[in-house]
């Protein structure tokens, strides 16, 4: 298995949106060659600047390196990167480590993993929790999935990007993980949101509401980081709406296949599609706020 240093080990990286520039530059910060992609070339500026190297294509990236790290959109971006004839599996060099951080589908993840050891390569699941902040500051939760071994020699790099890192078992492990993940916040997401329209209407001061309750048994990260973001009208993404959207589908995709029912989740799905349909798609996850005063005749960004 790979032994990974700065002086040894090449990485690749696709994908600098909100939170893929973050992790990179902590790569290059820690002194990592890098090699990198983007749809959108001018997203990679700060980390070109940092010193990474660009490539045309996943397929260079891939070619180029000994660790392949991804964190792109959708599923649909996920195969492309990784199956399609010309992807990262066909051009990857064998014993490299392939590593998904993307939030995507557990089964597809098991595909990945299937078609990588085919060609002597080891794939690996890891969908990461903490939003922009946790991103920016290095202290994101990893969920992993796939080969233990492969897991355990990636453990450097996952601790440049992270604090809590946690092997979950097999291929598709670390996705499922995520979904637990989702569905926990989809659904907190509205009680924080409610909460805070209870106190507006009931006339209370909710800078001094969330001084009492934020560290009580009704505190969580979304009360205690976005709360305050929806407070100040700040509704830029730490994590789009619409990927949220594209998270809840595949968990309740997930639920079917389990022959699980969580009315919970699917109310948020819910909330959140009229919050697209308000043209909020590319707002960050705090603007259910939104939404939610909508339906309650609350006009909240002139609160």
């Amino acid at each position: 298995m790979l032994a990974i240093s700065p002086a040894e080990t090449r990485i690749g990286w696709i994908g600098t949106g909100v939170m893929g520039r973050a992790m990179c530059g902590h790569l290059l910060d820690a002194g990592y060659r890098v090699t990198l992609f983007n749809r959108s070339p001018e997203k990679a500026a700060e980390l070109l600047a940092k010193g990474a190297e660009w490539a045309d294509s996943p397929a260079r990236v891939a070619q180029s390196s000994d660790v392949i790290f991804s964190i792109v959109g959708y599923p649909t971006d996920v195969r492309e990167v990784y199956l399609e004839d010309d992807g990262i599996v066909a051009a990857a060099q064998p014993g490299s480590l392939l590593v998904d951080m993307t939030t995507s589908q557990p089964q597809l993840a098991a595909e990945i993993a299937a078609a990588a050891t085919e060609r002597g390569l080891f794939a690996i699941d890891a969908p990461v929790s903490g939003g922009d902040v946790g991103a920016r500051e290095a202290r994101l939760s990893i969920m992993i999935g796939g080969d233990a071994a492969a897991v355990e020699a990636l453990r450097p790099l996952f601790d440049c990007l992270g604090k809590t890192i946690v092997y979950q078992g097999p291929a598709g492990s670390g996705q499922h993980t995520k979904m637990v993940n989702q569905t926990l916040i989809a659904s907190g997401m509205i009680g924080v949101c409610e909460a805070l329209l209870y106190a507006h209407r009931a006339g209370l001061d909710i800078e001094t509401v969330l001084e009492s309750v934020s560290s009580g048994a009704a505190g969580s990260w979304s009360l205690s980081n976005l709360a305050p973001r929806m407070l100040q009208q700040d509704f830029a993404p730490g994590f789009y709406v619409e990927h949220f959207l594209k998270d809840m589908g595949i968990a309740l995709e997930e639920t079917s296949r389990l022959q699980l029912a969580l009315p919970g989740l699917a109310l948020a799905k819910q909330l959140y599609e009229a919050l697209r349909a308000q043209g909020h798609g590319q707002a960050g996850t705090q603007a259910l706020v939104l939404a939610l005063a909508k339906l309650n005749a609350v006009d909240w960004q002139s609160r």
